[in-house]
């Protein structure tokens, strides 16, 4: 909700604080850079010190940084509260889904559980642009962290009253020189993405963000490995599915991402319509995700696995992007409404087979790395689809945003279609037999490196 809700005021923030484009995109951006680089730590503490716990304290934070959003007197501030918020919000997703990869252990329950838990996130978006369209038209754009509050308090209560705190049975050590590394890899990645247009791509700055960010990404798979338990283990990649789901969750959210940036800024400056009106016109999107998910549950829980969800999802992103490309300032009404349904279609089908993916044939022990690793996966693809969304309108954008928007964003269009492509490949390259297999032997390489047992798989 948070996140759709922000999405819809941005231009009011940009409006009331003269922030450029750029600073939309850190208004976004500086939430889920700091989610990304926290989610692993997260659920390697929660495994370790209890997940109830670090749950309710995620839940506290968050609270505290939507109450300081609300009173930030300043672009600067605002992006630097949204970052507290984050750090909240980083022991929210991948915690709750250790939750539940531990109370429902029978993989046909967990793959409702995980249904019911994304039709809960589509039900929030479906709820957020009206909710904050509401708010931004009576109460100013301050009035969508305020609804975090009392939304905080109630989970924070119900935490304690229904929630059963449980441990990994073995614990990790942290990785501090890991975590640092994925911090500045993610940080300069995206400052040289979004301010790349502002400075010149061919800019000193630049061009040292980027061989930063490469060189931070080298040392990190080069030092992992040496240690007994590191931020990230590396063996999880040799499972097929659980690359495949790494992947799909990054590209599937670079379009999620590039979509919701774009399109409230298209509803509300290019079109004209107020906050409220811009919030409907995305129901579709999401009642979509409300429908999808959990039908994407059930059918992973009958089906066996995640191959069809993950093939309707693909061919959903497709297909939006395409409608998507052929948007103008005075497209039909029922042209945009369809355009987010199909693509809400998409997205709706592929959460669930990427959580599924990522903690099914994983041992137990390591379920909150493992969601954690999915849910950094989901942020980082968010992050990246605002950046590059940002930066293709920004340089693209050459004259009145309503008469030049919709030729200066058809290219971040066509990366949402190559994102779908991606999907789909990988729907139909990980999820056979020899991806199975390929998730078995690094279950059991998982296990042989905890001293569990040998392996069994050759």
């Amino acid at each position: 909700m948070d996140s759709t809700i922000v999405n819809v005021a941005l231009p009011s923030i940009g409006r009331e604080l003269h922030a450029p484009v750029s600073g939309l995109q850190w208004t976004i951006d500086a939430y889920l850079l700091v989610l990304a680089s926290f989610l692993m730590l997260s659920g390697s503490v929660a495994d370790k010190v209890g997940r109830r716990r670090v749950f309710q304290i995620g839940l506290a934070v968050f609270t505290i940084g939507s109450l300081a959003c609300s009173l930030a007197p300043s672009l600067g501030w605002l992006v630097a509260f949204r970052a507290l918020q984050a750090v909240g919000g980083s022991m929210l997703n991948p915690v709750a889904m250790s939750i539940i990869t531990n109370v429902f252990t029978d993989p046909k329950e967990r793959a409702q559980a995980i249904g019911v838990w994304g039709s809960v996130f589509g039900l929030s978006m479906a709820l957020g642009p009206v909710i904050g369209g509401a708010l931004i038209d009576s109460a100013g754009w301050r009035g969508v962290f305020w609804v975090n509050v009392p939304i905080g308090i109630a989970a924070i209560i119900l935490t304690a009253l229904r929630v059963p705190e449980s441990r990994a049975e073995r614990t990790r050590a942290l990785d501090p020189a890991g975590q640092v590394l994925v911090i500045v890899l993610l940080a300069t990645l995206s400052y040289g993405i979004i301010e790349g247009p502002t400075y010149g791509w061919g800019s000193a700055r630049i061009l040292a963000c980027f061989a930063v960010a490469a060189v931070s990404l080298a040392i990190f798979l080069a030092y992992e490995p040496r240690r007994a338990e590191p931020l990230i283990d590396l063996r999880f990649f040799r499972s097929l599915p659980f690359s495949g789901a790494a992947v799909t969750a990054v590209s599937a959210m670079i379009a999620q991402g590039g979509f919701m940036f774009l399109m409230t800024l298209y509803l509300q400056e290019v079109r004209g319509y107020q906050a409220l009106d811009a919030g409907l016109f995305l129901l579709p999107m999401a009642l979509a995700l409300v429908v999808c998910a959990p039908l994407a549950g059930r059918t992973i829980g009958a089906r066996g696995g995640p191959r069809i969800p993950l093939i309707i999802a693909g061919t959903g992103v497709i297909a939006g992007g395409l409608l998507f490309t052929g948007l103008t300032g005075s497209s039909p009404v029922w042209y945009v409404l369809v355009s987010e349904l199909v693509f809400g279609i998409g997205i709706g089908w592929v959460n669930a087979p990427i959580t599924n993916s990522a903690v099914s044939g994983m041992p137990r022990s390591q379920a909150g790395v493992a969601s954690g690793i999915a849910s950094t996966s989901r942020q980082v693809g968010q992050s990246l689809g605002v950046a590059i969304m940002g930066s293709v309108l920004a340089d693209n954008l050459h004259g009145p945003m309503v008469a030049a928007f919709a030729s200066a964003t058809r290219p971040g269009w066509w990366v949402v279609v190559a994102c779908g492509v991606v999907v789909l490949a990988l729907a139909l390259a990980t999820t056979g037999r020899a991806g199975r297999a390929s998730a078995a032997r690094a279950a059991d390489l998982i296990l042989a490196a905890e001293g569990d047992r040998v392996p069994a798989h050759a």
